[in-house]
């Protein structure tokens, strides 16, 4: 299991233990963490599963990728963190993994 952390707007921490294999947003649904909506099921579509990831850990996740960066614009969503977790697959790699979710979400 790797272990993630969700930082919600009001500075509420949730750890989670994930499954790798499976993406950040999955992992969050079965985790209950609520910000994460993830209407369109991980497909890039909604944008309802964007976390920020904090800048120490942004070099492990990578960067926002083609499939990532269409619906990202048209949120308007800024933040140099912000990605759509069901782009993002848990390895252990990210054993620690701490990420926000933005105020849209809570």
């Amino acid at each position: 299991m790797v272990a993630v952390t969700f930082i919600a707007v009001d500075g509420r921490e949730t750890r989670i233990e994930a499954t790798a294999g499976l993406s950040l947003m999955e992992n969050a649904v079965a985790g209950g963490i609520a910000a994460i909506e993830a209407v369109c099921g991980g497909n890039a579509y909604c944008g309802t599963c964007r976390v920020y990831v904090v800048p120490e850990w942004r070099s492990v996740t990578g960067n926002i990728t083609e499939i990532e960066e269409p619906m990202i614009e048209a949120s308007g969503d800024d933040d140099p963190g912000v990605r759509l977790s069901c782009q993002i697959v848990v390895t252990p790699e990210l054993d620690g993994l701490v990420v926000r979710t933005p105020a849209s979400q809570g």
